[in-house]
Parts: structure tokens; sequence; C-alpha cells
């Protein structure tokens, strides 16, 4: 892809940033479509329905064009892929292709709300570019100074995760490549928190309900401190130190 290009699709998604369009009256008009998720009856986690998301899934990624494309990306995410501490970003980097790709694919079919990704998810052009970011994304070292949290009760987060989380996603935080469970190592507390209490409370649409399941139940005081444990997991195999 030449630069003129690239340049003209960065600046395309900074128009939209935000996921929000001014129409002709001056009224705000929401740019993301809105897919049923776990809200609706019937609603199937990760269902295959033969669209990109699928697509994608059967490609195999170009590290070197997923690094082009990736540049888009990393005005929010950096270009390590590490995020931002303060958790309104994820760390990106060492993530599994299959849960890049389904995040992406949902985000642009509506299935989780993300307004200021939209634009920039959108701005992929097709099912083989998809695959490439995140082919690229998965060869970055996950950073080991992530945001953490306070540190309050580390035992209780300990017993929560090896309870209920460490089957899923790995006593190192290296989740499931085959099972769309992510890496939650180098991750940041704040962003993780957020994300857990908005699966608690049935707010993120393509949330996993077997998850649902699990962390509705919890306090406030559990969820932060089983994400205080999570955000000092670290995956050697990928770890950028």
């Amino acid at each position: 892809m030449d630069r003129l290009k690239r340049l003209n699709r960065i600046a395309g998604a900074l128009v939209l940033v935000g996921g929000l369009c001014l129409d002709a009256a001056g009224a705000t008009a929401q740019v993301a479509p809105k897919a049923a998720g776990i809200e609706s009856e019937g609603y199937e986690w990760n269902k295959m329905e033969g669209g990109e998301k699928e697509k994608a899934l059967t490609l195999e990624g170009d590290v070197e064009n997923g690094e082009e494309a990736y540049e888009i990306c990393s005005g929010c995410h950096l270009p390590s892929g590490a995020g931002r501490p303060d958790g309104t970003f994820p760390q990106l980097a060492g993530q599994h292709t299959t849960v890049i790709i389904k995040q992406i694919a949902d985000i642009r079919a509506g299935r989780r709300d993300n307004p200021i990704m939209y634009p920039f998810a959108m701005s992929l052009s097709d099912q083989q570019e998809l695959a490439d970011v995140a082919a690229y994304i998965q060869t970055l070292p996950i950073p080991t100074d992530n945001g953490k949290g306070p540190g309050g009760d580390l035992e209780l987060g300990k017993k929560l995760f090896d309870r209920d989380c460490v089957k899923c996603h790995g006593e190192h935080g290296e989740g499931n490549a085959e099972k769309f469970y992510p890496v939650l190592a180098g991750q940041h507390y704040k962003y993780l928190l957020r994300q857990i209490t908005a699966i608690a409370q049935k707010k993120r649409r393509n949330a996993n309900p077997d998850m649902v399941k699990v962390v509705e139940k919890y306090t406030p005081e559990q969820l932060a401190a089983v994400v205080d444990y999570m955000s000092r997991l670290t995956w050697p195999e990928r770890s950028g130190k």
C-alpha cells in the first residue's frame, strides 16, 4: 500500500472518530450499526455465519502488510501495541490472531459497541487486511510494564482467578487461540476492570455468556481483586522482557 493511500485512510477515519457524524441538520448520527448481541433472545456467542470473520480466519496473514495496516492503530495503541496504562486503550501486543479478528469483526458488524474504534476498524479494506493486521499484532512482544492494580487483596484475586478463570485463560494469562479466549498477560488493570464490569452488567454485547455467569455474581470488591491479580500476569513465551 503506498503512503498517500495510507494517509488518506487515516484522515478518513479521523473525520469519523468517535463513531459520530453530522447530518445535514447538524444533529449527531451514530455511524456504527447495531447487530443483535447478548441482550437478544437466542444469542449464540461467536457464531460463524459465513461472514467476514469466518473468511478472515481461513486466511494466512501477511505480517509485512499487517505492519503497514497497523499504522492506523498505532496512534492509540502505540507502535509497540502496549496501549495506555490509564486504560483508555488496551494492550494488543501478542494477542491471538483469532481474538483480534473476532473483536474487529464484531465491532465492524455492530456486535461490540466501540464508537471510537469503529471508524478505524472500518478502514481495513477487506478480510485479507484484517488477517494481516492480526498476524502482525501477534508478533509484538507483550510488555511487562503495563498499568497494574493497587495490590490491595491479591490473595483473594488469586483465589478467584484459580477457581474461575485459569481454565479458560491459563495460568500465565495466555488464553486459548482455538477457543477465542484472549491473552490477559500484560493487560492494563483499568482496562480489564472496565471490560469485566461491562461483561458482568451485560453491557458488552459480544460477551461470552459462560463468562457472564461467572462474573455477574462477583461483588465490586471481588471484581477489583481478580482484575488486580490479572494485571500482574506475565507470559514469558511472548514477553518483551
